[in-house]
C-alpha cells in the first residue's frame, strides 16, 4: 500500500482516527500472520501436494467474518475461504457459539444447502477464533489440499458423476473444543483415507498452524489496543473499496459478452458452453453467467464458491495490485450465476475437477473485457493441467502416487510475453523431478519448452512444455486432465492462438496411441509405458507485425521461435547459420 494515497481518513464509529503509519504497520502484521500460518503447514506436511506444491492458503478475518488479509497463495482457495465462513456462521455455528481454542472444520462443497463452501472434498478448511480481553476480535483460517479423502479413485481423480464418489464429506463441525482435540472425530477422517499416516499428520499440522496464529494477532492488540485495531480493520476494508471503485471508474461503461467452451473435443457429450455478460456502470461491475449450460454428470462442475473465486481473481488482475486484499475490494462486484449450472453446481453434482471450469471463467472474463479495458486484458492460457500416475496393490495395500499440476503457456499481456507456469487460479510451484521420482516409481525422460507453441503477437504467448516419463511401478493408472486440445488458447487484439495440447502413450513405437480426449476416464497403462504430454501454449497479444525485430531475433536465438515461424508469423527473415536478420518483410 502507498500510505501517501490515504487521504482524509474518516472517523470510524468508535471515533478513533488512525494515522497512515499505524494503519500500514497493522496491515503488514495481518498479512504476515496469514503468511506464517501457511509457512507452518508447508514445513510440517507429509503430503507432496503441500510440502512441494504449496497447495494451501491462509486468511485472517475480523470478528464479523470480513476479510482482512491473506497469504500469497492459491487464488482458488483464497476467494472461497470467506464465503465458506459466512455459510458456517449463517447455517451452522453463529459466532456467539465460538469459544477460545475452538477449531471448526469442513470440506463439504454443499454445506448450507447451496455451494458456497469448500469447492471440492480434498480441500479441508479449518477456522479458529482469536479472543482478546474476553472478546472475539478475529478469525484465522487455513485451506489445505489433502491427497485422499476416501474417494472412488485415489487422489479424487477419474471421472466421477456424483459428489458421493468424491470421498467423505464433513459439514462444519468443531474438531477442537476449547483447546481439546476430538480424537474420535479425527479418527473417523483418518479411517476414511488410503493414506492414513499422511492425513493424520497433516490434519494435526493444519490445526496447529492456525492455533499458533493467536499469538501473532494478540501481540498487535496488546500494542495498539482493541479500539485502534478495530479502527484499522474498518479503514483497511474501506480503503480497499475506495481504491477498487476508483479502478472500475477507469473501465469503459457498457455491456460486454463472451463465450468459452469446455470439453470442446467432444468428451462426455461436450462441448459445453460457459457464458458471461459483464456490465460496467461507473464504479460498479456485474458478472452475469446466465446462458451457461446446466451442470453435467461429471466432475468439472464449479460450485458457486469456485466461480466467485475465479471472478474475484480476474478483478485483482485488472485492478491495482497495491490495493490490499480485503473485503472492501469485493464490495463493488456483483455476481449472478443461475443455480444448477456449470458455474453454480448443486448437490449431487461431482466437482473434484471444477478447476476446468474455473480456469475457463478466467479466460471468459478477459475475453469479454477485451474492448472495455484492452490495455489490461491478456490472451487465453493453457487452463487446468493434471498429470497423475496412481498405483495400488490390492493384495498388500501399498499405494504410490505421482501427482503434479503441469505448467503450460499463459496468455500475453500488453507489456509482457506470456509466462510458462501452473497458471491463474492454480498458482502452484512445480515439484522437482527428483521429488516426483522418489514419491512414485517413474523415470523422467524429458521436460522442456516447445518451440512455436506460444501464440504470435506484439507480445508472444507463453510456451507450452513437453513432459515425458517412463512408468516403473506395478498396477499403474493414468489419470489425465488438460484443456484446449481442439480449440487452442485464443489471442487478443490481433494476437494469434497458442498451440493445442495432447497426450501420447508410447510415442514412436508400434504401441503408440494418442489419447482421444484431453480429459477422460482412468487410462489403462502398464509398467514400462512412456507417457508424453504436450501442454497448450498461451495466446498472443496484439498484431504480430508490431513485435520488435530484436524480440523476434532473441526468440529465435533462444529456441522459442523457429526460423520458419519468424518469417511466417513476424515477416522477419533470419539467416540459419549466423542467426542474424537478413530482411524485414512487413
Amino acid at each position: 500500500m502507498n500510505v501517501n494515497s490515504i487521504n482524509s481518513l474518516p472517523k470510524n464509529p468508535a471515533g478513533i482516527k488512525v494515522d497512515p503509519i499505524t494503519l500500514e504497520i497493522v496491515r503488514s502484521g495481518l498479512v504476515m500472520a496469514a503468511e506464517q500460518v501457511n509457512v507452518r503447514i508447508i514445513r510440517s506436511a507429509m503430503n507432496i501436494v503441500v510440502k512441494e506444491m504449496e497447495d494451501c492458503s491462509a486468511a485472517v478475518f475480523d470478528c464479523d467474518g470480513r476479510l482482512l488479509s491473506e497469504s500469497a497463495s492459491v487464488p482458488a482457495h483464497l476467494n472461497a475461504i470467506g464465503l465458506c465462513l459466512r455459510t458456517i456462521m449463517e447455517h451452522y455455528l453463529p459466532l456467539s457459539e465460538w469459544k477460545p481454542g475452538d477449531v471448526v472444520l469442513t470440506n463439504d462443497p454443499y454445506a448450507g444447502g447451496g455451494s458456497l463452501s469448500s469447492h471440492h472434498t480434498n480441500d479441508v478448511i479449518v477456522y479458529s477464533p482469536i479472543f482478546w480481553a474476553d472478546e472475539l476480535v478475529a478469525i484465522v483460517a487455513l485451506t489445505v489440499h489433502h491427497i485422499d479423502m476416501g474417494s472412488m479413485w485415489m487422489g479424487c481423480r477419474g471421472w466421477g458423476v456424483e459428489i458421493e464418489q468424491e470421498g467423505i464429506r464433513f459439514p462444519p463441525i468443531k474438531i477442537v473444543r476449547e483447546g481439546v482435540l476430538d480424537e474420535q472425530l479425527l479418527s473417523v477422517l483418518v479411517n476414511n483415507t488410503r493414506l492414513k499416516k499422511s492425513l493424520d499428520n497433516d490434519l494435526r499440522a493444519q490445526i496447529s498452524s492456525i492455533l499458533l496464529a493467536k499469538a501473532d494477532i494478540q501481540k498487535m492488540f496488546e500494542r495498539y489496543g482493541t479500539e485502534t485495531m478495530k479502527a484499522c480493520f474498518e479503514e483497511l476494508i474501506n480503503y480497499s473499496e475506495r481504491r477498487t471503485r476508483e479502478e472500475i471508474r477507469r473501465f469503459k461503461n457498457g455491456v460486454y459478452k463472451h463465450e468459452e467452451f469446455i470439453l470442446e473435443d467432444g468428451a462426455k457429450g461436450g462441448p459445453f458452453k460457459i457464458a458471461v455478460t459483464v456490465t460496467v456502470n461507473d464504479e460498479d461491475i456485474v458478472f452475469d453467467f446466465t446462458g451457461t449450460d446446466p451442470q453435467i454428470a461429471g466432475p468439472v462442475n464449479s460450485p458457486l464458491a469456485g466461480t466467485y473465486a475465479a471472478t474475484f481473481y480476474v478483478m485483482r488482475c485488472l485492478t491495482d495490485p497495491n490495493i490490499p486484499n480485503t473485503e472492501g475490494s469485493k464490495r463493488p462486484i456483483q455476481i449472478v450465476a443461475p443455480r444448477g449450472t456449470l458455474v453454480n453446481a448443486q448437490w449431487p453434482a461431482a466437482c473434484n475437477q471444477r478447476m476446468v471450469t474455473m480456469h475457463t471463467v478466467v479466460d471468459l472474463i478477459f475475453g469479454a473485457l477485451e474492448k472495455c479495458v484492452p490495455e489490461r486484458v491478456m490472451g487465453d492460457s493453457c487452463g487446468c493441467l493434471y498429470n497423475e500416475i496412481i498405483a495400488t496393490d490390492l493384495v498388500t495395500g501399498a499405494r504410490v502416487q505421482l501427482g503434479e499440476v503441469v505448467p503450460g503457456g499463459m496468455g500475453a499481456t500488453r507489456i509482457k510475453d506470456g509466462a510458462t507456469l501452473a497458471c491463474h487460479v492454480t498458482n502452484c510451484p512445480i515439484p522437482p523431478i527428483e521429488v516426483n521420482e522418489i514419491e512414485c516409481p517413474v523415470l523422467y525422460l524429458e521436460r522442456g519448452l516447445v518451440a512455436d507453441s506460444g501464440g504470435a503477437g506484439r507480445q508472444r504467448g507463453g510456451l507450452a512444455i513437453v513432459l515425458s516419463y517412463e512408468v516403473r511401478t506395478d498396477y499403474p493408472q493414468l489419470h489425465h486432465t488438460s484443456q484446449k486440445s481442439k480449440i487452442p488458447p485464443q489471442g487478443v487484439l490481433g494476437g494469434k492462438p497458442g498451440k493445442s495440447g495432447k497426450w501420447i502413450v508410447n510415442p514412436g513405437t508400434p504401441e503408440e496411441r494418442v489419447l482421444e480426449f484431453a480429459i477422460g476416464d482412468v487410462e489403462p497403462v502398464t509398467k514400462g509405458d512412456t507417457i508424453t504430454h504436450f501442454t497448450p501454449g498461451g495466446g498472443g497479444y496484439g498484431n504480430p507485425l508490431e513485435r520488435s525485430v530484436d524480440a523476434v531475433l532473441a526468440d529465435v536465438r533462444d529456441g522459442f521461435v523457429s526460423i520458419e515461424a519468424a518469417l511466417q508469423d513476424y515477416k522477419v527473415r533470419i539467416d540459419p547459420k549466423s542467426l542474424s536478420v537478413i530482411s524485414v518483410e512487413r
